[in-house]
């Protein structure tokens, strides 16, 4: 508990301005607040692992809203409001009043009476998900300034069209676990690399939001993808400006077996070219399914000339030590396993399949570091307290 209290004490020494501020993408957060989420995610996970309660609410409401199909980031968001001590409340769309014809000004209030947090994921049209969190963010403002609301609710961003916030931050805090320091992680080469998947219409956030963030701690950074597959331009020109001023580079290859010579770590993932879902976003608001129907062929059939960027046996031989750490957000597209050509062959992916859970295990604790950096205005001051109470979270072990 020394080493706890220590630790501690330290936080007081990041200068970061998380409290009250929506978590809506890392490129807004600066050094410091991404440091204090990362040791409070840690702190409360180390406090779990010790059986100590971190229930700072006795009651409230964590509201999830998924706009997009989830497991890992819906469940992450559930524990991380039940470590906590919220309760969550999913929003289902199609049975509320939204389906009526609500208003986001009025659904953001009338679901936040009583509530904490509001955790979005929108992700499907490009150029909209982002604006729809910010949509909501601004009714709550209005809600709280009026006195509708006796609390401002905070925001958290589970994916959008152009970040994947949870998701890159859990992957940084595996990382730093992996090599022991942030600091540790300077020169190391990180490959995001486009993959095969016999879908389309992935999400760019992901690997924008890995390029984003990554860039920032002086890793070299190599975006590999088929010409064609490229991201969203100015988030890419982002990455390329933190590549320089981190000490870090930033490259992108058109070859995945170049990308992958003396990689130290790989993210082999399936994305949609953002010009597609530039077309994808128009055809999905005009409700023209026939179109709809046609683009996916043409991307499909785009997709099949490319079937050899699979991850496997021959790529992982081509990298650091012939043994990269391999990295994915999950579900992976496993070749033989949940379809017939993937991301990623089978017996390589069952090398690294424990770990790939492991990276997956720490969303939950970056979440909940999310919220507790937006409501506690020194996030020591919290914790110390949680520490000094040691309230078992486990109160009766059996023998």
């Amino acid at each position: 508990m020394k080493k706890l209290f220590e630790r501690i004490e330290k936080l007081g020494e990041i200068p970061s301005q998380l409290a009250d501020k929506d978590f809506l993408l890392t490129w807004e957060k600066s050094n410091a607040d991404l440091q204090m989420i990362l040791e409070v995610a840690d702190m409360l996970k180390t406090m779990r692992g010790r059986n100590i309660s971190t229930r700072v609410f006795d009651s409230g409401l964590a509201v999830s809203n998924f706009r997009d199909k989830s497991t890992r980031t819906r469940f992450s968001f559930a524990s991380a409001s039940n470590l906590l001590g919220l309760t969550v409340q999913d929003l289902d769309e199609e049975k509320s009043q939204i389906s009526h014809g609500e208003t986001v000004r009025e659904t953001a209030a009338m679901i936040s009476f009583l509530t904490d947090f509001i955790g979005i994921r929108d992700d499907i049209f490009l150029g909209e998900g982002n604006r729809y969190m910010r949509e909501v963010a601004s009714s709550l403002d209005e809600s709280y300034k009026h006195g509708v609301l006796p609390i401002r609710p905070g925001v958290i961003n589970l994916q959008c069209d152009m970040d994947h916030p949870t998701q890159s931050m859990a992957d940084l805090m595996h990382l730093k676990d992996v090599y022991g320091s942030l600091e540790a992680l300077k020169g190391k080469k990180i490959v995001m690399s486009w993959a095969y998947s016999p879908s389309y219409g992935k999400p760019l956030s992901v690997p924008q939001g890995i390029i984003a963030l990554m860039t920032r701690y002086g890793m070299n950074v190599h975006l590999a993808y088929p010409s064609g597959y490229g991201l969203i331009p100015d988030i890419v020109r982002m990455a390329e400006r933190n590549a320089t001023q981190s000490g870090g580079t930033f490259k992108i290859n058109h070859s995945m077996e170049e990308a992958m010579q003396d990689a130290d770590i790989v993210y082999p993932k399936s994305w949609a070219p953002y010009h597609i879902m530039e077309r994808r976003t128009q055809l999905l608001k005009k409700g023209d399914a026939a179109g709809l129907q046609s683009l996916e062929q043409e991307c499909l059939e785009n997709n099949s000339q490319h079937i050899h960027w699979e991850y496997n046996e021959q790529h992982r031989q081509l990298t650091k030590d012939q043994n990269a750490l391999y990295m994915h957000c999950l579900p992976a597209d496993i070749s033989g396993v949940s379809c017939e050509r993937g991301e990623v062959s089978e017996q390589t992916f069952e090398r690294s399949r424990l770990q790939t859970y492991m990276e997956a295990g720490y969303k939950p604790y970056i979440i909940a570091a999310m919220m507790f950096c937006y409501r506690f205005r020194s996030p020591a001051a919290g914790l110390k307290k949680i520490a000094e109470n040691h309230s078992p979270r486990i109160r009766y072990e059996q023998e």
